[in-house]
């Protein structure tokens, strides 16, 4: 199905989604339940429908401000869904606010175009990717949550609020283990991808997309590892976390920008 929204159209479906987020997040507190939820739902919806127009419009377009704006919007589910069976995580819309700037990029930065594309399979890695993406970003937000938790504790104040720290701790790397999964199909399946279309130039594929995201592949890999058999928890493994989070954000966001907004390259 191809999405036919004139610009003008696509411009007004950003700007309402991005409204709504902003009056979610700065009203939050005020609002009831039922209208957060409302509130919620529209700016989500038609996030969504924005994300979309540009994927499976003609021709369509992805670049690092829709993987960005992909990736925040799969956090923001993932709030949403906790807000409704974990109200105790208190994590609420207060991070609403991102999908402000997250839904409105993409139209500035609308990304490259891509008139034909080398396998209909592709589009599966770049959904495996952003899915990675996504689950990570909820991890270390998970993460801080737990770090303010733990220093809520060291404090000695509001210990009956929120979620218990272990609790958090274990939701979090249970973000760590769905996101390495998808990352590991999502590299296994660019790997495939290029031996099939590099044949001839082999070298072509090894690209600071690549690098970073095997380097981000094997950070992860040694968390889960270290976890398992050397018990790592707390801020050892929170930085582990981070950094493997911040090479694959270089992975794919970092080099797209770099050459789609400061050399304005495809």
């Amino acid at each position: 199905m191809i999405l036919a929204l004139s610009p003008a159209a696509s411009y007004l479906v950003a700007t309402v989604s991005a409204l709504a987020y902003l009056l979610l997040a700065l009203w939050s507190l005020r609002l009831g339940k039922g209208a957060s939820r409302g509130l919620f739902g529209l700016a989500w919806l038609l996030h969504a429908l924005s994300l979309a127009e540009g994927l499976f419009g003609q021709p369509p377009r992805f670049g690092f401000a829709p993987a960005l704006s992909m990736t925040i919007w799969l956090v923001l589910a993932v709030i949403a869904i906790e807000n409704e069976l974990l109200p105790h995580l208190r994590s609420g819309f207060t991070l609403a606010g991102l999908g402000t700037v997250a839904v409105l990029l993409p139209e500035h930065f609308p990304g490259v175009s891509y008139e034909s594309i080398a396998s209909p399979w592709m589009p599966l890695h770049w959904a495996l990717g952003m899915a990675s993406y996504g689950l990570f970003g909820a991890a270390v937000l998970h993460g801080w949550l737990a770090s303010r938790t733990e220093k809520r504790l060291r404090e000695m104040s509001d210990l009956h609020q929120g979620m218990p720290l272990l609790a958090l701790e274990r939701l979090t790397f249970r973000f760590v283990e769905a996101g390495f999964l998808m990352l590991t199909a999502s590299l296994a399946a660019g790997a495939y991808f290029a031996m099939s279309f590099y044949q001839d130039h082999p070298g072509a594929a090894l690209n600071h997309k690549t690098v970073f995201s095997a380097l981000a592949w094997i950070i992860f890999a040694g968390l889960l590892l270290g976890r398992r058999w050397r018990g790592w928890r707390g801020r050892q493994a929170l930085r582990v976390l981070y950094l493997g989070a911040g090479l694959l954000l270089l992975g794919y966001l970092g080099s797209r920008f770099v050459l789609e907004v400061i050399l304005g390259r495809g």
